[in-house]
């Protein structure tokens, strides 16, 4: 009998290790991947509605324009997307437009790269006051599958930008950056592979601060937001479900939650009555580009907005504006993929328990 017990204890103990190097690895998972997914974490959202005012399309002169971001500086309105022949095309392109009223818009910027494929352009304000462009950067001869590393470039008037260049490790993607006490905290990938959580002073140079942050389900895109006590959220697309995570500072371990659904080109914004709200490419039931309500606590997803999207569309920019939240995206339903921009009420109502 008295082996039994000791045989059980070191059977436990092992099993409690394992579980212990694989937390470590990859942060802790509550939670299923079939959509129950942080049942037991009590609901902290306000219910929130979601009201569509307006969309329309503000620029579709490339043969393909996509992958959008949005913000407010210096009395405009920036949104910054890719020009190309297709979705994958090595000619890729950084458009700037610019609004003084989110209707009229012109182009002030074209950044290019030669031998390079620019994507995904993420824009940002830094510490210092300037505007910063992040992106990925692909050594694409045609359309073949390549590497895609990262490039920056900045400017202190929205119109003139420096030239681009390259950052990081070439075979890794920095995906979106995010701005937190004077530091710029972003996640990168590889294609499959795990993430890392990144950090930089500069936009220049960046320090690893945890790696592998996340490694199941080929983890790639993804998104960091802070509040004021200094807890990050992480909104992280991978194959099949999206996951978000939490974190507190130094952002060493992170508990992930399973949101049971696909999240493509996943974006959130926490408003100022504190609800926050995801967005992305759905695939269910086709595939369009939604806003949601995101409890980011018990990892659900409430409400959900349909964009006029289909086919080709998502990676959606966010912006609060006078009561107003404005939503860049692409979409290919109407034919040529083009830039569209949309109007949204959102509604916070506090929770009934």
């Amino acid at each position: 009998m008295r082996k039994q017990r000791t045989f059980s204890r070191a059977i436990t103990t092992v099993f409690s290790l394992t579980l212990t190097a694989i937390a470590g690895a990859v942060g802790v998972l509550v939670g299923t991947a079939d959509g129950r997914a942080g049942a037991t974490a009590p609901a902290t959202q306000p219910r929130i509605a979601m009201k569509l005012l307006s969309v329309n399309k503000i620029w579709d002169k490339g043969k393909h324009n996509a992958f959008t971001d949005l913000i407010a500086f210096d009395g405009r309105v920036y949104c910054v997307f890719r020009e190309g022949d297709a979705h994958v095309s090595p000619d890729g392109k950084i458009r700037v437009l610019v609004s003084r009223d989110f209707k009229a818009w012109k182009s002030a910027a074209v950044m290019a790269m030669k031998g390079m494929d620019l994507r995904d352009a993420k824009i940002s304000r830094m510490p210092d006051g300037r505007l910063m462009i992040l992106g990925g950067a692909a050594p694409r001869k045609a359309r073949e599958s390549v590497p895609t590393g990262s490039f920056v470039s900045f400017s202190k008037d929205g119109t003139t930008w420096t030239a681009p260049k390259l950052v990081g490790d070439p075979k890794r993607w920095i995906w979106r950056l995010t701005w937190y006490r004077q530091k710029g905290y972003a996640v990168d990938y590889n294609h499959p592979g795990k993430t890392s959580l990144l950090v930089t002073d500069n936009g220049l140079d960046y320090q690893t601060l945890l790696s592998p942050m996340y490694s199941r389900g080929a983890p790639n895109e993804a998104t960091l937001r802070f509040t004021k006590d200094g807890t990050s959220y992480c909104l992280q697309r991978r194959r099949g479900s999206a996951l978000i995570g939490k974190a507190r500072p130094p952002y060493k371990e992170w508990t992930w939650r399973d949101l049971g659904r696909y999240v493509g080109g996943p974006n959130m914004i926490r408003l100022p009555s504190g609800a926050w709200i995801g967005a992305g490419r759905f695939l269910k039931p086709k595939t369009h580009t939604a806003l949601f309500s995101l409890d980011v606590e018990s990892g659900k997803i409430g409400n959900v907005l349909k964009l006029p999207s289909g086919g080709d569309t998502s990676y959606p920019g966010l912006l609060w504006r006078d009561g107003v939240l404005w939503v860049s995206y692409y979409t290919s339903h109407e034919g040529k993929t083009s830039i569209y921009l949309a109007s949204v009420k959102v509604t916070a109502n506090p929770r009934r328990e």
